[in-house]
């Protein structure tokens, strides 16, 4: 739906025909979702394309159709099956949020999604581009989508100063975007935002000469195209440090993990026990019931970087002397199981550091 228009001056259709020419020959036709196309699968595939490159969502999304054909067996898994085929993409809100709405679309809309933008953006991890993406997509309504790569276009065919998340920026960047979409033909045309983005339209080195769109751009008649989008104003990263308890059971062939709250980073994984760097593991050791037999080694520091911060994890090795069934918390540990570890949602720098051990 088109809840505003863009001000600066009468656009035709000029616009979405040379974009959508361009696509017929030149766009990407054949990703997983695209086959056989419902709801479902669109949705899935806007939410994970949402934080992450398509070639590396394609093996994701693929197996996560396979465990999760249909909304209702997404819906009906636990959590930790859901993240466990999520591990290693990041951002694991999202998969948090894909369950959250798989069960209320199955409990509350009878498992069908709902079919406009403003009833979708009400679902948890569903923003007003997702729900352009999956309206538009699916159902081939009228739709407006704004994400990175439409965003790049349109910065540079108009020039917009100022970050695209600024409000001012963004809000120019919404009404530029629903001026140019189409009333017809609107999911062609949405992939093809996208696609010229990812491609021609790329953030650097531009192929303008290439672009359908090179005889309109502000920015390639001015001969400014990398200069657009303009970006984030810098800020300088800080750095966290943590120690990770690497206990290992008496036999050598199980972990000790600990399920981490269900909000903040890794929310809901399995994780290592975490310490302070300048505290000591013994006792974490005393407050739990565990033993350790030899020395405490501590392996080289691992750097994990988030958006926000970087993280410098050291490891701490620690062999129990104690039987592992000593910890009996239900939910809060889990013994991991290095040979046949099942299926768990693990925080990518536990994953290494568990298949390096399971590799031993």
């Amino acid at each position: 739906m088109k809840t505003g228009r863009y001000t600066g001056g009468p656009m035709s259709n000029a616009f979405s025909d040379k974009v959508l020419a361009w696509h017929q020959q030149h766009g990407r036709h054949d990703f997983p979702w695209q086959q056989d196309k419902t709801a479902y699968k669109v949705w899935v595939s806007e939410i994970m394309l949402q934080q992450t490159q398509v070639a590396t969502a394609i093996p994701y999304f693929e197996r996560f159709m396979i465990r999760f054909p249909t909304i209702l067996q997404l819906a009906e898994a636990d959590e930790d099956t859901v993240l466990h085929f999520w591990t290693g993409l990041g951002y694991y809100a999202r998969a948090r949020n894909l369950h959250k709405t798989a069960n209320i679309i199955h409990s509350n809309h009878n498992g069908i999604f709902p079919e406009t933008v403003e009833a979708l953006i009400e679902l948890p991890g569903i923003g007003r581009s997702t729900a352009g993406g999956i309206i538009a997509s699916a159902l081939n309504k009228p739709a407006v989508i704004l994400d990175g790569n439409v965003k790049r276009v349109l910065c540079r065919y108009h020039c917009v100063e100022g970050w695209p998340e600024q409000s001012a920026a963004n809000k120019k960047l919404w009404n530029i975007a629903e001026s140019h979409t189409p009333d017809t033909n609107c999911a062609n045309y949405n992939q093809a935002m996208m696609d010229l983005g990812a491609s021609l339209c790329s953030r650097t080195k531009p192929a303008c000469e290439l672009c359908p769109l090179k005889s309109g751009c502000k920015a390639y008649l001015a001969n400014r195209a990398e200069e657009f989008p303009h970006k984030k104003p810098k800020k300088k990263i800080p750095v966290k440090a943590t120690s990770m308890l690497v206990l290992q059971s008496p036999d050598g062939d199980k972990v000790l993990l600990e399920k981490r709250p269900s909000h903040g980073i890794w929310g809901g994984l399995w994780s290592l026990p975490e310490i302070p760097t300048d505290d000591s593991p013994d006792v974490f050791l005393m407050v739990n019931g565990l033993k350790k037999q030899g020395p405490t080694e501590t392996w080289q520091v691992i750097r994990h970087t988030f958006s926000h911060y970087h993280l410098d994890i050291s490891p701490v090795f620690i062999s129990l002397q104690k039987p592992q069934n000593s910890i009996m918390e239900k939910g809060r540990w889990h013994w991991y199981d290095l040979a046949n570890p099942g299926q768990v949602g693990l925080a990518a720098p536990v994953k290494k550091l568990l298949d390096a051990l399971g590799q031993n």
